[in-house]
């Protein structure tokens, strides 16, 4: 009987993906809403516990989130433009550098140039029919945000009433084992997105305080670009700090870019050997190939959306693992 009740979960979870992956857009804002609510739920439960009603605390933890969102685009945006002009004076100095070096071994870049740019143009078709492909997307995206918005709204203010009331529609001797399914599903994504928040935040300050001491340009977007690769765990600390390598050889050559990278590693290495495993506890007690594994597997599936919800998946299905598995 075992077999043939492996090939039933496999068949239920095949048709279940179907489903999800015809309603992704619904699909990943309720997942998105669900992140947010693991982060904002904290502070709103503690406005309530020092009086103040759901309604209020909940006005309070949005109102402040989004405060938060609006000042630090603000913040962003006048460095990003400056950096971003005297990183195209350096551009351009480096690039006459390599077109030396190039004419040194014999090759002749500006052939390789040309055919560059004939290849660009002719995919100028291609790209005008995708233009309309695109602009949907945009309005998936957009329309997504802001349900996963409302939603995290609901969830902070009601959403105990909610998991009361889905647990009424299941049989009444499912309801304990479901009940304990889904607060702990909760509670590792709780401790996965905020941990990941902490960390980012941590690895971003001190890269982006190198970044600044060293006069590298950009060096608030890419501390704030160390924050948001965070949350691809092991893949997204890589190309955030090969980014900052590449502007640092940019605009400050070679030597700047070995600190940067030296930088970086370190804080990484901080990170991963002293400070996640503190922060984490078991919410992402997994070896790097697993995770490695997950996140491909989740880009192939979905894409980019895929990689990003593929650590916190894979952290939910082995905690279940361990809740399962006989003493």
């Amino acid at each position: 009987m075992r077999p043939w009740r492996l090939l039933g979960w496999i068949a239920v979870i095949a048709v279940v993906l179907f489903c999800l992956h015809q309603v992704r857009t619904v699909a990943l804002s309720i997942v998105i809403g669900v992140f947010l609510t693991a982060l904002l739920r904290p502070p709103a439960r503690w406005l309530r516990s020092r009086g103040l009603g759901a309604a209020l605390a909940t006005t309070i933890v949005f109102a402040g989130g989004l405060l938060l969102a609006g000042g630090l685009g603000a913040l962003l945006g006048p460095p990003t433009i400056a950096s971003l002009s005297e990183l195209g004076a350096s551009l351009g100095t480096v690039l006459d550098g390599l077109h030396d070096l190039a004419l040194r071994f014999g090759l002749d870049d500006r052939q390789l140039l040309g055919q560059a740019r004939d290849y660009l143009a002719g995919q100028g078709r291609q790209v005008a029919g995708g233009a309309l492909a695109g602009v949907k997307t945009a309005g998936e995206i957009v329309v997504g945000a802001v349900l996963a918005v409302i939603l995290s709204i609901y969830f902070v203010h009601g959403g105990d009433r909610l998991f009361h009331w889905l647990l009424q529609l299941a049989p009444a001797a499912a309801r304990p084992r479901l009940a304990e399914t889904g607060r702990l599903i909760y509670s590792v994504i709780g401790r996965y997105i905020r941990g990941i928040a902490v960390v980012g935040a941590v690895d971003g300050f001190f890269i982006g305080i190198a970044l600044w001491i060293l006069g590298v340009p950009l060096a608030l977007p890419l501390a704030v670009l160390t924050f948001i690769g965070a949350f691809l765990p092991v893949v997204g600390a890589f190309l955030a700090g090969l980014l900052a390598a590449v502007v640092a050889l940019v605009a400050k050559g070679v030597f700047v870019a070995l600190i940067v990278v030296a930088v970086t590693v370190a804080v990484q290495q901080i990170e991963g050997h002293v400070l996640a495993p503190q922060i984490y506890g078991k919410a992402l007690d997994l070896p790097g190939a697993v995770i490695l594994v997950a996140i491909a597997v989740g880009g192939v599936i979905a894409g980019i959306t895929g990689a990003f919800l593929a650590a916190p998946v894979t952290s939910v299905v082995v905690a279940l693992l361990h809740r399962t598995r006989p003493a």
